[in-house]
């Protein structure tokens, strides 16, 4: 059994937004040489995610607005007063960590012939949570 071991560094340039990453694994994969095998896709930050789903864009602003409602970023200014007790510590992402946890950190997708085996419509997506700053991908392949 082989594998292979790649990163993609992603800077976000607003707090939230969600980046197609299909192309990079894709890349990857041809560069391993792994025909029959799994393709792990690990966000490498705690307030980033991957997760699986359909390139629209009105799916992707609907989860941004689902994931404000759900975790807003304004709840969390005064942990006093009901907010995120994470921004005790002087951050100001409780909201990104909370928004982590539902997008999920990884994906195994299977790999078939030299190619992501994906269902109809399926890519894979990064999910920024608290951008600005240069984060990390982990591309990890395993197979023959």
């Amino acid at each position: 059994m082989k594998s292979h071991r790649a990163t993609i560094t992603l800077h976000e340039p607003a707090r939230v937004g969600f980046v197609n990453i299909t192309p990079d694994v894709e890349e990857a994969l041809e560069l391993s040489g792994i025909q029959e095998g799994l393709c792990l896709v690990n966000a490498m930050h705690i307030t980033a995610s991957v997760f699986i789903n359909d390139d629209e864009s009105g799916l992707l602003e609907d989860y941004q607005r689902w994931l404000e409602k759900l975790a807003p970023f304004n709840a969390g200014a005064d942990p006093s007063r009901g907010g995120y007790l994470h921004n005790r510590s002087g951050e100001d992402n409780g909201d990104a960590h909370h928004k982590r946890q539902i997008m999920g950190r990884e994906v195994v997708v299977a790999v078939t012939r030299g190619r992501l085996d994906f269902g109809p419509w399926e890519q894979i997506f990064y999910g920024e949570f608290d951008g600005r700053r240069d984060k990390r991908v982990l591309i990890k392949i395993i197979g023959e």
